[in-house]
């Protein structure tokens, strides 16, 4: 997950450097799973539970303040994977090319 956040830290910079304004977003999943309502938590029943940390994603904020694309990065391939507001399909771009997201970001925001 962090090497997932550097990547999106440089996209973000780009972002920066051209007056875009950007927000990355960390999400922790946490679930807690306890005995009957009815009966008290004790030593022999401890309360079991669970976190989940899914992978950060950058939001794109346009001028009206809503989101008009997200970037997250493909868990197995180190992909960009680019999402943008239109609801064109989600873009592929090599995390060798934080340049090529940033484009195509500009290029959707002229559009």
């Amino acid at each position: 997950m962090e090497i997932h956040d550097r990547a999106l830290r440089v996209v973000q910079r780009l972002l920066a450097e051209r007056g875009i304004r950007t927000h990355r977003h960390h999400t922790i999943s946490l679930g807690l799973f306890a005995s009957r309502a009815a009966e008290p938590p004790s030593p022999d029943k401890p309360v079991s539970w669970w976190t989940e940390r899914h992978p950060p994603e950058l939001a794109v904020i346009g001028a009206r303040g809503g989101r008009e694309a997200t970037v997250t990065m493909g868990p197995r391939s180190g992909s960009y994977l680019l999402s943008l507001r239109d609801g064109s399909d989600l873009l592929a771009v090599r995390s060798e090319h934080p340049e090529q997201v940033v484009a195509l970001i500009v290029a959707a925001r002229r559009s």
